[in-house]
């Protein structure tokens, strides 16, 4: 073998030696010239020749540009106004959740100007955004809650401040709807829906021209399953026939109402006032709501929707 050859050789080799130090073990140029007795400039230039062999190849994922994607096929299989998927770290609910409500309050504070009336719900992914919200000048701004926020159990809802948390962010006085939102028989609940006061509070929840929400779930650990509104009957036709609710109505994998009797009994927004409001938001994300977020966009109870990446590839490929 000729000597030029030989040299050849070597250099190859030791181009090879310092991109793999450097790009696979992530040493530092300087680190890299002290353990080969080159100096750094000649570590830059065999990387810089690497490079240009071809012997690198660096490979950039922009999780960014993935989510415009994603954005823009959940837009055209659910028909929505608008999508926004949120980069999340990680797929764990808890951390999903803490992403999607910042990203969820910095958007309703754009979303809210003078003289908005705001329809909101409860829940923990509820609580979690009112507590992320930053207080905005605004007039005029009503704050209505969209359906009965009394619970007997102890379990925390966090109705009440939350719909507080939200009222003291835009400057105002929030409408409480001072009611269960399961009432034991439905003679009662239209009783109840005669009172003038009750009336004027669930008119506004009809006249809110932006409405935030989120899905709850079927699982027996769901908060409304645990609040002791149904009994196990009850429980059991639910976890049969629904996928989810919205603001307590329960509905299927269509979006259809799933229990008419259970419906008749609740205090709230009915789903169809949903699909009529300038602006009907639903924030959820995590594996756990993949089906009870599906069945709400076939209803299209929302025409904007907030979510993970990790739960809006799912959602792509559910049926």
């Amino acid at each position: 073998m000729r000597r030029g050859t030989i040299k050849n050789e070597a250099k190859e080799q030791l181009m090879i030696e310092v991109a793999k130090l450097y790009y696979q073990s992530d040493y530092s140029q300087q680190e890299i010239g002290i353990k080969l007795g080159i100096s750094r400039p000649t570590v830059s230039r065999l990387l810089k020749r690497a490079k240009d062999k071809g012997y690198i190849q660096i490979k950039i994922i922009d999780p960014f540009f993935d989510l415009a994607h994603l954005e823009i096929e959940l837009k055209e299989k659910y028909s929505l106004a608008e999508v926004h998927v949120v980069f999340s770290p990680e797929s764990d609910y808890e951390i999903i959740t803490a992403y999607l409500s910042r990203f969820a309050a910095d958007y309703l504070e754009q979303v809210i100007v003078d003289g908005t009336i705001l329809g909101v719900s409860w829940g923990t992914t509820m609580h979690e955004i009112a507590r992320k919200l930053t207080p905005k000048k605004v007039n005029g701004v009503e704050v209505v809650q969209l359906k009965g926020g009394i619970s007997h159990s102890t379990v925390q809802t966090y109705a009440n401040e939350t719909i507080s948390l939200f009222s003291a962010a835009f400057q105002t006085t929030p409408l409480n709807l001072l009611l269960p939102v399961i009432f034991d028989h439905v003679t009662t609940k239209e009783l109840v829906e005669q009172d003038r006061h009750m009336q004027y509070i669930i008119e506004k929840g009809k006249q809110a021209t932006v409405a935030l929400f989120t899905v709850g779930t079927v699982r027996e650990n769901a908060l409304l399953f645990r609040l002791g509104y149904f009994d196990q009957e009850e429980k059991g036709r639910l976890k049969k026939q629904a996928v989810g609710d919205i603001c307590s109505r329960f509905f299927d994998d269509q979006g259809e109402i799933s229990d008419q009797e259970i419906n008749n009994r609740t205090m709230g927004i009915d789903l169809e006032e949903l699909r009529h409001k300038e602006k009907s938001i639903l924030v959820a994300g995590g594996h756990r709501k993949l089906a009870a977020i599906d069945g709400a966009l076939k209803g299209q109870y929302a025409n904007v929707l907030i979510i993970d990446q990790f739960t809006a590839k799912e959602l792509l490929e559910w049926s």
